[in-house]
């Protein structure tokens, strides 16, 4: 590519980036996002203290997850999922889920991709809608 806004390939390293806290024992570390040049997904990784789990929700896009650390449920659709690193799930929109994390001692950890890069999270229980990426702001 020869053009001076031309997207460029990058190799990321989680460690070197910024992580944000989103409360509740969550930290999340976005990697590919349109900053970048993405324009079909965005993806990150979410480290869950102990004992945490985020609340119900659901997106707007399919979503898939690959426990990388820990030991964790995924609830959904009634049923809780215990998984074991690199378990990787698939998720339609709107199907309402959270992850747990089972371990009262060890963190959890998880690497998400979201199939839009205008993916947006709604809860359950408020019905409140806002986009990933504003998860990721100061």
């Amino acid at each position: 590519m020869t053009s001076s806004n031309a997207q460029r390939p990058a190799i990321l390293r989680p460690n070197e980036l910024k992580s944000y806290d989103r409360g509740g024992g969550a930290r999340t570390t976005p990697l590919v996002s349109p900053a970048l040049g993405a324009s079909g997904f965005i993806n990150g990784i979410t480290e869950f203290a102990a004992g945490v789990a985020i609340p119900f929700h659901s997106h707007n896009c399919e979503e898939s997850v690959m426990l990388l650390e820990g030991e964790a449920f995924l609830d959904m659709e009634g049923e809780a999922h215990r998984m074991s690193p690199l378990d990787t799930t698939w998720i339609p929109p709107n199907v309402p889920h959270r992850f747990r994390n089972m371990s009262d001692e060890k963190p959890m950890k998880i690497f998400w991709t979201y199939a839009s890069v205008a993916a947006t999270r709604t809860l359950v229980e408020t019905g409140e809608t806002r986009p990933v990426s504003a998860e990721h702001k100061t």
